[in-house]
């Protein structure tokens, strides 16, 4: 389906060359995508080429956004010991020897580092055809995660790619596809960079991250979370822990409500008169009429003349005008 836009693990060159159940299955489809992993299928033993790899730009979307991590340099010694057992694929861009990649950045990105030829499966596919092929390929590989999914189609979209190619691309009816990009829609910018692909995590709890937005700076909280993290924390766990800090800092930082603060009044002998209570919004004052009900019967019989006597006071002392 969706391209995987994070770090991997090199799976790549530990896959067989003997087709998948999940292939097999694929012949059996109808339309477009069918007849294009038929295609894929078909073309693989007999359409390889060996392309040197400064041949092949790697401009388009794009497969994963980090491509300088621990995990090339893993892949890239898998490849030295035991060759490049999948090759990518590529397109013609009507420059003469100039290619682009369809999918295999990884691979590309790793023997760029060791050096060599790159085999690839060369097709002249236009834009949306080359899309379906990413992300089939992509998903044959390794089921991408929620997230991934979420930024594969917010990019799509923002390319102009019609909604049928791209439901075509992940296998999503237009309510996933939606359900994707409300999520992702919500999430500030450079915080999924700074998770990772977060294998597991689903919608739901994306969603929950998002949620906090409006009350934690999630970007800066995440990268005082990830900082602190073992630097070979599985994207997961940064998750975890990122949405474990905000949370617990979203309810450090509410405010308590404000009940006002209450004082009780006394008469020279002690006694309970009432209480008066005052807060932002308000002066209450409270008579309880079981402690002093014949006071509390007077003053309810003479509590508008009481405060009018109370407010001509206070506007002869202060000097304020009617």
């Amino acid at each position: 389906m969706a391209r995987n836009i994070f770090n991997q693990p090199p799976k790549d060159e530990k896959e067989s060359a003997a087709p998948s159940p999940t292939l097999q299955k694929a012949a059996k489809l109808p339309g477009s995508i069918g007849g294009l992993r038929d295609s894929l299928r078909e073309i693989t033993a007999n359409s390889i080429r060996d392309i040197e790899p400064d041949q092949i730009d790697m401009d388009g979307l794009r497969d994963r956004l980090v491509l300088e991590d621990t995990s090339i340099d893993e892949l890239a010694e898998s490849i030295r010991k035991h060759g490049q057992q999948v090759p990518i694929m590529v397109r013609p861009t009507g420059q003469p020897d100039r290619y682009r990649v369809i999918y295999g950045r990884r691979r590309l990105a790793a023997i760029r580092k060791i050096g060599g030829p790159v085999k690839a499966i060369v097709r002249t596919l236009d834009d949306d055809a080359s899309l379906i092929a990413q992300g089939q390929e992509n998903n044959l590989r390794l089921d991408p995660s929620f997230i991934e999914k979420s930024m594969f189609i917010k990019e799509m979209q923002e390319l102009g790619y019609k909604p049928g190619v791209i439901q075509d691309a992940l296998g999503l009816t237009r309510q996933g596809v939606s359900n994707h990009r409300v999520v992702i829609d919500q999430l500030p910018d450079g915080l999924v960079q700074l998770i990772g692909p977060a294998h597991g995590i689903g919608r739901r709890q994306w969603g929950d991250l998002a949620a906090l937005s409006d009350k934690v700076d999630l970007v800066n909280s995440a990268k005082e979370v990830i900082a602190a993290l073992p630097d070979d924390t599985p994207s997961p766990e940064r998750f975890q822990a990122v949405y474990s800090a905000c949370s617990h800092k979203a309810r450090a930082d509410k405010k308590p409500a404000n009940r006002g603060v209450t004082s009780v009044v006394k008469n020279e002998s002690g006694d309970t008169v009432g209480t008066l209570t005052v807060d932002q919004k308000a002066i209450a004052i409270k008579i309880a009429k079981k402690d002093n009900p014949e006071f509390g019967q007077w003053l309810e019989e003479h509590a508008e003349a009481a405060l009018l006597q109370l407010f001509d006071t206070w506007r002869n002392e202060s000097g304020s005008g009617s």
